[in-house]
């Protein structure tokens, strides 16, 4: 069975990262500049991967930086989009387009500090969220059994996958985070091991560059 990779990718920057505001649907108003580039710049570093095994499938937020991100790629690789909205970002309610700032000190603190309770009027809770998306990811790794997924969306959509991939449940508060940059790619991959059985390897996390210099090797499958 060929190993099963699930690349998950981060829009580039948009305007409401650099204004500090919920970008929900209100908030967000696309790209900047600097991140039509980045989009680009993502595009071609992800063409000799594409070309050392094939995308099989290239999936997308429905949120407007997302799909100008997704569009780069998709033009660049010649892949279909399939705009999938569970991959959306958090409901932000009553605070979508309202300084994170003010969300904040109203709130008490940062929405996954309280996991489990909305932090604006009918707002999602960071663990609905996170069900939402892992879910969502879960059964595209049974659909795509054995192929190469690409999933362009949100810095929270990576959070979903490394907790859906360390067993760490939605409710529980983490003492830390998961930095990821702009445009970057992580890249979960279901390998056969040394041991004769297969297991889950975080091959990469949030990187901007170097995607074709990484080749499956027994170090990594041990």
């Amino acid at each position: 069975m060929p190993d099963t990779d699930l690349l998950l990718v981060r829009h580039g920057e948009a305007h409401c990262n650099i204004a500090w505001i919920a970008g929900g649907d209100l908030g967000c108003t696309g790209l900047t500049q600097r991140g039509r580039t980045q989009a680009a710049d993502l595009a071609r570093a992800l063409r000799p991967l594409h070309d050392d095994r094939p995308i099989d499938a290239l999936y997308a937020s429905p949120r407007l930086r997302v799909r100008e991100t997704t569009q780069a790629v998709s033009d660049e690789l010649t892949l279909p989009v399939r705009i999938e909205p569970r991959l959306t970002g958090p409901d932000h309610g009553e605070a979508d387009g309202r300084p994170w700032a003010d969300i904040i000190a109203e709130f008490g603190g940062h929405p996954s500090d309280r996991p489990e309770e909305p932090f604006a009027p009918g707002s999602e809770s960071w663990s609905q969220f996170l069900t939402r998306a892992g879910g969502c990811l879960q059964e595209m790794i049974a659909r795509h059994e054995g192929q190469r997924v690409l999933v362009i969306a949100h810095g929270e959509t990576v959070e979903a996958a490394h907790r859906l991939h360390l067993g760490i449940p939605p409710t529980v508060r983490m003492p830390f985070g998961f930095s990821v940059a702009h445009a970057s790619l992580t890249w979960w991959s279901l390998r056969w091991s040394s041991a004769g059985d297969t297991r889950w390897s975080l091959v990469l996390h949030g990187a901007v560059s170097g995607f074709h210099l990484i080749r499956p090797s027994r170090e990594l499958r041990s």
